[in-house]
């Protein structure tokens, strides 16, 4: 049987993709670590940066946990946000309860949604929940365990337990219905039954139309019912095997074309280049590298994400273990990389301003002289065409892109756009350009 016909049969056993928010492709998600993001270190300091956020671009401000971190097994000196002790209180490092509706309010005010991440898959060891043992995974000597063996921070939920799920509902319903949220961003989504989350999401729905359901997964069941968004995965693990490993630019389309070939046509990805779980983008590919990245995330099709300080070139230590400590985000110094508030300054508003075909559009992918080293496609929609070339290498490049004439350069700091020389591109070390035909 051909490759074809695989394709096919594949293609025929996924789930239909629920439709999501329609102002979700349009959306630039923006991550927030409370702890980090204002010298407050709490949620009255996100309030108070909200129009800097606003004048952004931001449409989704994503809070990290924010519930009481557990002492027992604690990692760090602070713990992870991600061992819970309270689903259902604040972290009173971060404030009340009265902080967060105002975060939220304020937000709604501008036009933002804030959403909170929840950890379903597991707790704190002393969390108010062990005084329900049966909620929890038990090894074959009875004893209570970690999900996998070196979370060992965590304890493992039991969801074959319809108490438990009935449990883990209410507590979902209870901060859309206290807060008026606007959804969930889930950790460890695929650890957790699609099951629960199907049904938990039908529940939780009825309290407010158009709630964002983002999985931190990878996982094409995920989205059949239960989520709106899961993460690009591949797509990122590729990004950084360029970088660390000398693996060939050709490999990021590979990672698209499999990932359109697992999932439904208009399943939404978070295109990502830097989160709280590793390194900065600016340390681990350098300056000009995390701005390669984040101009192929910005677009590409899907979601783009920020996390806190990108948009200042910030290179304050981040994943483990610096998520179990205080870190503040260094934002004086975008006075010594400007280029990276220009980048955002330039690259959000362009991708807005043309979302027929930069937000929610079709990708291309067109050949060039060099696919080891520069990635060109074409977004189209909206009666134009943006053709995107991005150099992955240290060396300039010059050479040929398989695209046609009447293109005019709308690259971001660019003042006079000048008529491109298609098919002739010439590409800085690192460098990316952007051009834009009506059609």
């Amino acid at each position: 049987m051909t490759k074809a016909f695989w394709a096919l049969l594949s293609a025929l056993s996924l789930p239909v993709v629920a439709a999501p928010p329609d102002w979700l492709p349009r959306s630039v998600i923006y991550e927030v670590f409370p702890r980090d993001f204002s010298p407050s270190g709490d949620l009255n300091g996100v309030t108070a940066g909200l129009d800097r956020l606003h004048q952004l671009g931001v449409d989704v401000v994503w809070l990290m946990p924010i519930h009481p971190i557990g002492q027992m097994k604690r990692k760090g000196t602070l713990g992870s946000p991600y061992s819970v002790r309270d689903y259902y209180a604040i972290n009173p490092d971060y404030g009340a309860k009265d902080d967060l509706k105002r975060l939220v309010a304020e937000a709604h005010r501008r036009g933002m949604r804030v959403i909170i991440d929840i950890v379903a898959n597991h707790t704190a060891w002393d969390s108010v929940m062990m005084q329900t043992p049966e909620f929890y995974k038990h090894n074959a000597a009875g004893q209570i365990i970690p999900p996998v063996p070196d979370w060992e921070d965590v304890a493992g939920l039991d969801y074959s337990n319809p108490k438990l799920r009935a449990y883990m509902t209410d507590m979902l319903r209870y901060w859309i219905r206290d807060f008026d949220l606007d959804g969930f961003r889930c950790d460890a989504a695929s650890m957790v039954p699609v099951s629960f989350w199907e049904s938990a999401r039908a529940e939780v729905d009825k309290l407010k139309p158009g709630l964002l359901w983002l999985a931190e997964a990878h996982d094409p069941p995920l989205m059949a019912k239960a989520f709106d968004l899961d993460y690009a995965w591949p797509l990122h693990s590729k990004l950084a095997a360029i970088f660390s490993q000398g693996a060939p630019a050709s490999d990021l389309r590979a990672a698209w074309m499999e990932e359109r070939e697992q999932y439904p046509k208009g399943a939404l990805h978070l295109r990502i280049s830097d989160d709280h779980d590793e390194e900065r983008a600016i340390v681990r590919f350098g300056k000009g590298g995390a701005l390669a990245a984040s101009a192929l995330m910005f677009t590409l099709d899907g979601v783009p994400l920020l996390y806190e300080g990108m948009e200042a070139g910030d290179t304050a230590e981040s994943g483990s273990p610096a998520l179990f400590e205080k870190l503040p985000v260094f934002w004086k110094i975008a006075e010594r990389r400007p280029e990276f508030p220009r980048f955002y300054a330039g690259m959000i508003p362009l991708r807005r301003a043309h979302a027929a075909a930069l937000e929610q559009g079709e990708t291309e992918w067109l050949r060039n002289s060099d696919g080891a080293r520069i990635v060109t496609y074409l977004r189209k929609g909206g009666g134009e065409e943006f053709l995107v070339a991005i150099n992955f290498s240290n060396q300039p490049f010059l050479g040929l892109v398989d695209a046609a004439a009447g293109f005019m350069e709308v690259t971001p700091g660019v003042e006079k756009p000048q008529p491109a020389a298609l098919p002739s591109l010439a590409l800085d070390a690192w460098g990316f350009r952007i051009f834009r035909r009506a059609r």
